[in-house]
């Protein structure tokens, strides 16, 4: 034994030295630079705080990053009350969690990239994103390719992240290689129907669907589904003006999202209770189609099956009649539909028919917008959102009535559910100190000296707006990482694993 000690005193000893080389170098961030505010004890105090129980005047005591009393009644009387950020009539609620956002790191961080989605989700009050697992290089579908994923994320991520992996036909019948997914940390997964426009992320079918489906329910996570089949369309879009709007949205009509979900629903009913897949679930991410798309849904939903649905600000705040020629800006996929469709999706989101909101944030360089000759039938598909999500939403939404409480239920609670995220998502005891802070009333213009984080302003369809809504603080995990205007020091933002 003494032996064995002499010997490996020379190797304790340089594992030692390389330890503290490496925490020298690599110091943790200090709590100054991972928040704006010096206290990791403090109160929130509003007299419109959003809580499960509804909108209270009252206080959030937040300790070491959780939250850790709600009060509502006389709490200004409490004489052990100390470092108390008062925010007036300003609105603090849970932070904002987007389950569908395209980040493109690594591989592709000139189209965006985690530090500056991050930087652009903290201003917008965002707390939470869940990184789709495709645009990035290469795609996210397998343990390898996640964990060069996670390699990307490391220190440079202002907000906490998640990640989808990715089912492609290469993995759907290899369940080892989806296990081994699920296993390194991926929240669920996600399929195309159609192609993705990106080369090693190709489309599934039902049958793919339905072995995800089987692999994710002894997971319980679910899969999120781009429900779009290709059909033969009628006359020839290459032929007419490729700059009209109407032009494009032939080539993707409403009856590709019906097929889509009737196909889908086919393999649904496994999710039931007793059913093969039960403890899996499907998620339909960016629906467009507010008609027999939603209908198709709604009965799905009524016999049993595990099945939700996402829309997206742009879908509720444009409509196809309003885009002009040449603007590239508008082009996604769904694409935006009419404008008696856009009220329908409102009187189905605002009515529980469609659960959540997600931004489906999916920008790119400006030269693939096509912007200078508005080919609409080559353009970059996809609606640069991510920082304008909460006030484009309360924006549009104050026409239809909408409360703080739904805000935070498709925002908030339901995202939160979604991704199996069990301390995020609501203002009670327990939770992380996960907190946007923003004021309904004020007004801006999104315009060039509107503070953008975003690394392509230029393409989002939403500059040149005026909305209300603006976002005043953003706490992630007790760390106030944005006010007006500033961010933290460090990414302190925590990578997400299903465990």
């Amino acid at each position: 034994m003494e032996f064995l000690k002499w010997r490996l005193l020379p190797l304790l000893s340089l594992v030692a030295s390389i330890a503290f080389f490496y925490i020298i170098n690599h110091p943790k961030p200090s709590h100054d630079e991972c928040s704006l505010l010096a206290h990791d004890h403090f109160w929130i105090s509003s007299k419109r705080i959003v809580t499960p129980k509804g909108v209270i005047s009252g206080a959030v005591e937040v300790k070491r990053g959780k939250i850790v009393s709600v009060i509502e009644e006389n709490w200004q009387g409490n004489t052990r009350i100390e470092h108390v950020i008062d925010y007036g009539e300003a609105v603090v609620m849970p932070g904002l969690i987007d389950v569908h956002s395209h980040l493109d790191d690594p591989g592709r961080a000139e189209w965006e990239g985690f530090p500056s989605g991050t930087r652009a989700a903290a201003a917008g009050g965002l707390t939470t994103l869940i990184d789709m697992p495709l645009n990035s290089f290469p795609s996210t579908v397998s343990k390898e390719t996640f964990e060069l994923k996670l390699k990307a994320a490391a220190k440079r991520i202002h907000v906490d992240v998640g990640f989808w992996g990715g089912l492609v036909p290469e993995n759907a019948f290899n369940r080892s290689a989806l296990e081994g997914l699920l296993k390194a940390g991926v929240l669920g997964l996600k399929s195309f129907m159609c192609p993705s426009g990106i080369n090693d992320f190709p489309m599934t079918n039902a049958n793919h669907i339905k072995e995800g489906l089987s692999v994710l329910a002894k997971y319980r996570r679910p899969l999120l589904v781009h429900a779009e089949i290709e059909q033969e369309l009628e006359g020839n879009s290459e032929l007419e003006d490729s700059r009209s709007y109407s032009t494009y949205l032939k080539t993707r009509p409403a009856s590709w999202e019906e097929a889509a979900v009737r196909e889908l629903l086919t393999v649904t009913n496994g999710t039931r209770t007793g059913g093969p897949a039960e403890g899996a679930h499907l998620h339909i991410v960016h629906l467009s189609n507010a008609r027999s798309s939603l209908d198709l849904i709604k009965e799905a939903k009524r016999s049993g099956d595990s099945i939700t649905v996402e829309t997206c600000p742009h879908y509720l705040a444009f409509s196809a009649e309003e885009i002009q020629d040449g603007d590239t800006r508008f082009k996604c996929a769904p694409p935006i539909r009419d404008s008696a469709n856009r009220e329908q999706l409102w009187e189905a989101l605002v009515g529980g028919k469609i659960d959540m909101l997600s931004s489906d944030h999916s920008p790119t360089v400006p030269e693939l917008k096509c912007l200078n000759d508005g080919n609409f039938l080559k353009a970059w598909g996809g609606i640069s959102s991510l920082q304008f999500v909460l006030p484009v939403t309360w924006s549009y939404g104050r026409k239809y009535g909408i409360s703080l409480e739904q805000l935070a239920s498709w925002w908030s609670e339901k995202p939160a559910k979604l991704a199996g995220l069990d301390l995020k998502g609501a203002i009670e005891i327990g939770n992380y100190a996960d907190i946007a802070v923003w004021e309904p009333e004020a007004e801006f213009d999104l315009n060039d000296s509107h503070p953008i984080y975003i690394k392509h302003p230029s393409i989002s369809a939403y500059m040149g707006s005026r909305l209300s809504g603006k976002v005043l603080a953003t706490y992630v995990r007790g760390n106030l990482v944005y006010k007006d205007g500033e961010h933290s020091t460090a990414a302190c933002g925590v990578p997400i694993l299903a465990s």
